[in-house]
């Protein structure tokens, strides 16, 4: 292994820069990089570029042609949250401001009648489509959209209800399992 002196070409070790050696003090040596910076390395991080005939491949002329090929990345599967995986499948606000465009001329008895019937037809769709679960939001209120929906479900067999999660819906929801026959 030749010793390196001042003036001599150097390439640093696990890095991609290329200097001219300056100085020399005991084992730190400093260089001027390609780029006209002035560094300080140990002597053990230092190689002594030859300069022979041939093929000559540094780690600075490799790093060159890394950074100008464009490798297409790979796009990491998306990991789904166990909180994520047991968010019911479908929401059915049954607020009446959602499902007619007018309550004018309605009698309480009407507009409840509405958001029943929206309620079965809805739950008919989740059982044909085998969806599993379904929240009913009925709101809060004096309750009876609640109990009438509870009375709703019990025609079912395969049907259980429970209030639905209280952080996102508070206790103005209802969330039904629907069990599949497999």
């Amino acid at each position: 292994m030749r010793k390196i002196e001042v003036g001599d070409k150097v390439q640093v070790l696990d890095d991609t820069m290329v200097g001219t050696v300056k100085n020399i003090d005991g084992s730190i040596i400093t260089i001027i990089s390609s780029d006209g910076f002035e560094l300080e390395y140990d002597r053990t991080e230092l190689l002594v570029d030859k300069g022979q005939g041939g093929i000559k491949v540094s780690n600075y002329d490799v790093a060159q042609v890394k950074s100008q090929k464009d490798k297409p990345k790979k796009k990491a599967p998306r990991k789904v949250k166990a909180k994520d995986r047991n968010i019911p499948k479908m929401e059915v606000d049954l607020h009446i401001h959602h499902l007619v465009p007018s309550t004018r001329g309605m009698s309480n008895f009407d507009m409840l009648n509405i958001q029943i019937e929206t309620a079965k037809r809805q739950l008919e769709f989740a059982i044909s489509k085998r969806i599993q679960k379904v929240v009913f939001i009925h709101g809060v209120g004096a309750g009876v959209l609640k109990e009438e929906l509870f009375y709703l479900f019990r025609k079912y067999p395969n049907i259980s209800h429970y209030d639905a999660d209280f952080q996102k819906y508070g206790l103005g929801a209802t969330e039904i399992y629907i069990y599949q026959n497999p």
